[in-house]
């Protein structure tokens, strides 16, 4: 498959280094990460605060955002093949935004949830065009490395964000939460307003008319690489989406370690942020398949063995940190290469791709996280057990997408 040269300089627009180019992608991304991760510290003040009572209906403050984000992807995508990239990510940044600072006053918990669904919506322009302008300007290998890059620094959130949120429950409340996340946000628009490039060429805008958007969503449904890798990793951001649903009870429930909570997140955060780095280099080398499909069989040996280890009874703090440590640092290598080979062959439709993927991805992982997170029985055994059964069946969804042939690189070295 020929591969896209290179740039080390956006040209499209206005030119801005490669580097600042990653890091607004990155920055973009980030923002949903700092939508979820800012405010695991503060779920159990924010139900008291909100009569509450239920411990896992707490959840829903996350569950809320992340359906309003996976709902709207589907309509930024064509938005943007069709107005460019720069206009609907402005719009939705706007709303964003706007509705991170409505959470800093709602008088009660269904307001609360209500502005989150509305900042999941603004959300989503962020995935689908950030994920968009690397495939505009990158292909192949090149475009894995830069997605790993991104990737990298999308992962400094979950690291920061915990702790940040800790900082701000002693300082003060929970509605402040909302007022830093607004803050950050708008900080965030001005730099993409003022440095974002326009990176569709005009050639390839695609007219908004029923018949053309029908015609993207077809052909990226009927690529069977694209659609098989996306719902493989819909598989495994479930497992995930389980996890940070329930991470608060499991770390503080579980395991008591109270404010250390932050601390042990940010670890396997920062260790998926060093296995992202560590793909960038590698991948131009190895190749994305090659990587992706190795760690998923690790990811699957680690899983499998603390699925059946949980089984026989609690799994001490370091085994459990230990092997969940492990599983992340592989799924870091499967993320951003699974991603990068759903949208290799799908260039001349890369806003349509990126909604629906994205669609795909938040709304199927974000329902099966829910799930794993409801399911929460005072041990680590749902979260296992997601993980692994996950975790196969993704590999059948790798095995349909390659035929049945595993580690086959399609791409030549950058």
């Amino acid at each position: 498959m020929d591969q896209q040269a290179t740039p080390t300089t956006v040209t499209t627009g206005l030119s801005i280094p490669r580097w600042e180019f990653i890091a607004l992608a990155a920055a973009l991304m980030a923002l949903n990460a700092l939508a979820i991760d800012i405010m695991l510290p503060g779920l159990q003040q924010i139900g008291a605060s909100l009569g509450v009572a239920d411990e896992n209906a707490r959840q829903y403050v996350i569950t809320a955002y992340i359906t309003g984000f996976g709902l709207a992807q589907l309509f930024f995508g064509p938005l943007s093949d069709r107005f460019g990239r720069r206009v609907p990510l402005l719009a939705g940044l706007a709303v964003y935004v706007a509705a991170a600072f409505a959470c800093a006053f709602v008088p009660t918990f269904g307001a609360l949830l209500a502005f989150r669904f509305v900042q999941g919506l603004g959300a989503a322009a962020t995935r689908v065009i950030a994920v968009s302008v690397v495939r505009d300007t990158f292909g192949g290998r090149a475009m894995a490395e830069v997605m790993s890059l991104v990737f990298m620094v999308f992962m400094i959130i979950p690291v920061v964000a915990p702790s940040v949120g800790q900082i701000i429950m002693l300082a003060g409340e929970w509605h402040m939460i909302f007022t830093f996340m607004g803050v950050v946000s708008l900080a965030f628009t001005i730099w993409t307003w003022r440095r974002l490039p326009e990176t569709l060429h005009a050639s390839f805008r695609r007219p908004l008319t029923a018949a053309v958007i029908t015609d993207g969503f077809r052909i990226v449904l009927t690529n069977r690489i694209a659609i098989c890798y996306t719902v493989a990793i819909t598989a495994l951001f479930g497992a995930l989406f389980g996890f940070i649903n329930s991470a608060q009870q499991i770390y503080v429930g579980i395991y008591e370690v109270g404010a250390l909570f932050p601390v042990y997140f940010a670890a396997v955060a920062g260790l998926m942020a060093l296995s992202s780095f560590l793909n960038s280099r590698f991948v131009g080398k190895f190749g994305m398949r090659r990587l992706a499909h190795g760690a998923l069989l690790g990811f699957l040996a680690v899983t499998g063995l603390a699925f059946a280890l949980s089984l026989l009874g609690p799994l001490p703090l370091w085994l459990f940190v230990t092997l969940f440590a492990l599983a992340m640092f592989q799924f870091s290598w499967i993320g951003s290469n699974f991603n990068a080979l759903a949208m290799e062959p799908l260039g001349h439709v890369a806003g349509t791709a990126s909604s629906v993927q994205g669609f795909m991805q938040t709304v199927g992982g974000g329902i099966v996280g829910a799930i794993i997170g409801q399911s929460f029985d005072g041990t680590v055994v749902p979260m296992a057990a997601g993980y692994f059964l996950l975790g196969l069946a993704a590999l059948g969804m790798v095995l349909v997408a390659e035929k049945g042939r595993l580690f086959q690189p399609h791409n030549p070295p950058v």
